[in-house]
């Protein structure tokens, strides 16, 4: 053991940050050490450009990527895009030759990319391994020839508790793999899958991370901000709650931009603004070209409901008391469940259940929210403390295992940072056991899986929320746990009367809350006109509204047909999650992909040079991208230390994991084979 500690102490040595002198603007070295050599990873410069018309973004986010070593490398870089973001475009800068990428089947796109990197040529691959998780690998990255990788998606901006939210994900936190679990390989239409349940893309290796497995001044600030708000309405209320930021308004609209100018990639950039107007509770954009008409039809809720009138509920506290969780975020999710506890009205019932490695429970049976059982309850969440594994699966069955106590609306309240890769598993699960029950997923953290939270509230008709460890984190928590809502419009049902609608998306209408709303989108033919009806439940009562729909024949937003594709690509991913007609919905992704020129998890965006830069004759070696670690967690959120399988390393594992990275640093590992 000794001789593993002397190793260890010498194979990483932290220098003084620098800048390149032809590029200044990146920032942070990142060097490695073994006796006499030392070896440089690839550094990263991040712009994103965000443009937001009235509940619409189009986001460009530009990545720079340098090479400081001496040697050819492979860059590989992990990082986070919005869930519902519909990726349409990727231009590759290398030198003075300007690269369109084009989209491609996945294995064909890895195919272009590998015999690039042989002939010596610069490329860029874009993968999908989860709707929010990519990696961007940069062939034959040369030292002083930097490569400029930007990315163009486009999404709506989602109405929360009455303003518009937009997240810009800036890292991808660590994920939790069971091992209990051998999950099926991804799959493209090539493969088999009429007799598969359910397919899930392995997770990539989680790349080295600053103040753990290398030294704290790895990264500096290199993500820049440049957003534009125009709007055909007032707008008020902008800001972020997650960055300071520099404003200024004129006729044209809003701009904005970091206040410090550039900032580090380890928290999720939050932008909230409200549009003010005429109140409409449905309205609706159409457009239509060569390829048909598209519709996005907006649905607010009805007035407020009576709460004295509401039915009871049984609220099933799901909690997560994994490692990743413990410091701030524990505190967080304790302040929610004080405040939810001592807000359950008369009639309620409650059940607590902490998670982590394996799930317990306050009590075998619901118990009513009395004086008496609340006070036991907070006292038991009190003495709660954060450890271990995220078997969220576990926890999942455990709250649906009992019976609901007579005339209550169950709702299930899960509060995790979501830091898992068994998605699908747990959206399986929750589809099977559901029942009528409604979820309700709070995220806990600076930048959790919203893909997995958002997910699971999809699937339980609810809502998720999020709460940010700042200085209000604990205040944030306590609004809005004594806010829990119940629905205002459930069942929702569309009749569409005599028009001609198809594919329509969600294809499982949520139930609709206050300050929230709901765009369905759906393919039409022809220009039409004629009135449908909405329909759904308020408080068990029918309701409906009619609403008079004019659909154009003209070009009108030429981002719908992305976003229609991109909602249609969503629902079929879900139908893979839960097991439903798998092969079917994987051709019809790869299909959706390659006609609307989409990133998915059967295509890629593939750019290749036609320049030869690498004539050296050495094989670019594989080096991923430092990411910092997230705000906000300690370093039990990275169990694996570099690996997104397992839980802690046992000790004679922990050998393997210094092989590994002395032989990444000392640039021997050869460049990955790809995954078909």
């Amino acid at each position: 053991m000794r001789i593993l500690t002397i190793f260890l102490a010498a194979f990483i040595w932290p220098v003084a940050a620098h800048a390149d002198p032809g590029r200044d603007d990146l920032g942070g070295r990142v060097v490695a050490r073994a006796g006499s050599e030392t070896f440089d990873l690839p550094l990263l410069d991040s712009a994103l450009k965000v443009s937001i018309q009235g509940d619409m973004a189009t986001v460009e986010v530009r990545q720079t990527f340098q090479n400081p070593a001496r040697v050819p490398v492979e860059a590989e870089y992990l990082f986070p895009l919005n869930q519902s973001a519909a990726v349409y475009g990727m231009v590759m800068q290398v030198g003075e030759e300007t690269v369109q990428a084009v989209i491609r089947r996945k294995a064909q796109a890895e195919a272009e990319f590998e015999q690039a990197a042989q002939e010596g040529k610069a490329a860029a691959l874009l993968t999908q391994h989860r709707p929010n998780m990519f990696t961007q690998n940069i062939a034959n990255l040369m030292p002083g020839l930097p490569v400029e990788v930007t990315l163009r998606y486009v999404q709506m901006v989602p109405k929360i508790d009455g303003l518009h939210e937009l997240v810009v994900p800036l890292i991808v936190g660590p994920r939790y793999q069971s091992p209990q679990l051998e999950p099926q390989t991804a799959s493209t239409e090539e493969i088999p899958l009429e007799d598969a349940t359910w397919s899930v893309d392995p997770l990539p290796a989680y790349p080295q991370v600053a103040g753990l497995d290398l030294p704290a001044t790895v990264t500096s600030e290199r993500v820049s901000l440049d957003l534009t708000l125009e709007s055909g309405v007032e707008v008020s209320g902008f800001h972020s709650p997650s960055h300071p930021l520099t404003t200024a308004e004129d006729d044209a609209g809003l701009t904005a931009g970091f206040a410090d100018g550039k900032v580090m990639d380890n928290r999720d950039l939050v932008l909230r603004y409200e549009l003010g107007g005429e109140d409409l509770q449905a309205a609706v954009l159409s457009h239509q070209d060569a390829r048909g008409g598209f519709l996005s039809l907006l649905v607010e809720p009805p007035a407020a409901a009576d709460e004295a009138t509401a039915t009871p509920r049984e609220l099933v506290f799901v909690l997560d008391t994994s490692g990743s969780m413990s410091g701030q975020p524990m505190a967080a999710s304790k302040r929610f469940m004080d405040a939810a506890l001592q807000g359950l009205r008369p009639g309620d019932y409650f059940r607590i259940i902490p998670f982590a490695s394996s799930a317990r429970h306050f009590s075998a049976a619901a118990t009513p929210a009395t004086a008496a059982g609340i006070h036991k309850g907070r006292k038991f969440v009190s003495r709660l403390s954060a450890s271990g594994g995220t078997e969220i699966d576990t926890a999942v069955r455990s709250a649906f295992a009992t019976k609901s106590p007579e005339d209550t609306m169950r709702i299930v309240v899960f509060l995790s940072d979501g830091y898992i890769g068994d998605e699908a598993r747990v959206l399986r699960t929750i589809r099977s056991q559901i029942g009528q029950a409604r979820i309700y997923a709070f995220g806990i953290g600076n930048s959790v899986n919203r893909y997995l939270l958002d997910a699971m509230a999809e699937e339980g008709r609810g809502y998720s929320r999020y709460v940010a460890l700042d200085e209000d984190a604990l205040e944030a928590a306590e609004v809005m746990a004594a806010n829990l809502k119940t629905p205002l419009l459930t069942d929702i049902e569309v009749d569409w009367g005599g028009l001609e609608v198809s594919e329509v998306t969600p294809s499982r209408l949520p139930d609709l809350f206050a300050g929230s709303s709901l765009r369905i989108h759906a393919r039409y033919e022809g220009a039409q006109q004629g009135q449908i009806l909405l329909k759904g439940l308020v408080q068990g009562r029918p309701a409906q509204m009619p609403v008079q729909l004019t659909l154009t024949e003209e070009a009108g937003n030429a981002a719908l047909p992305l976003v229609w594709a991109r909602n249609r690509i969503a629902t079929l991913e879900r139908q893979i999650a839960v097991g439903d007609r798998s092969a079917a919905a994987e051709k019809e992704i790869t299909r959706l992909g390659l006609e609307y020129s989409l990133q998915t998890r059967n295509t890629s965006f593939v750019a290749v040079s036609s320049q030869i830069v690498n004539t050296t004759g050495q094989t670019a070696q594989a080096a991923a991208v430092p990411l910092p670690m997230v705000s906000g967690v300690t370093a039990q959120a990275y169990p694996s230390q570099g690996f997104s399988g397992s839980s802690s390393p046992e000790p004679e594992a922990i050998l393997g994991l210094a092989l590994v990275a002395a032989m990444t640093l000392l640039g021997l590992r050869p460049r990955r084979a790809r995954r078909a």
